[in-house]
């Protein structure tokens, strides 16, 4: 049974994205925060910085290990979840609701590389 959304697509790094337009949302899989235990912090960047598609935007850290963060797609930031910088514990109660920057996509053929649901049960379990 899926527990990843199908409205949403998905990198081989375990990001999410929910794109509308050149506009996206991206956080992590359940399979991600799954993987990581109980989330203590996040590093998020700054709104107006702009990545290369898998550059590392930021970091959460776990009880149990730090992982980075990479952008699925290239873009500039437009907003971050100020929310998840005091309660990241939110990533583990709900990581779809949970997005964690939103960016304006630079390249929008970029996305077509992304994984839909199903593909990305295939690398996630």
């Amino acid at each position: 049974m899926s527990h990843n959304p199908t409205h949403l697509l998905y990198a081989k790094s375990h990001e999410w994205l929910e794109v509308h337009g050149s506009v996206a949302k991206v956080g992590i899989s359940d399979f991600a925060q799954h993987s990581l235990g109980d989330i203590v912090f996040v590093d998020l960047p700054s709104v107006g910085q702009t990545f290369e598609k898998g550059d590392e935007f930021g970091a959460v850290e776990s009880v149990k290990a730090a992982s980075s963060l990479f952008i699925p797609v290239s873009g500039k930031v437009l907003a971050i979840n100020e929310a998840l910088i005091n309660q990241p514990e939110l990533i583990n109660q709900d990581p779809y609701a949970s997005w964690m920057i939103e960016i304006e996509c630079t390249d929008t053929t970029e996305i077509n590389a992304l994984l839909d649901a199903s593909a990305y049960e295939k690398i996630a379990h």
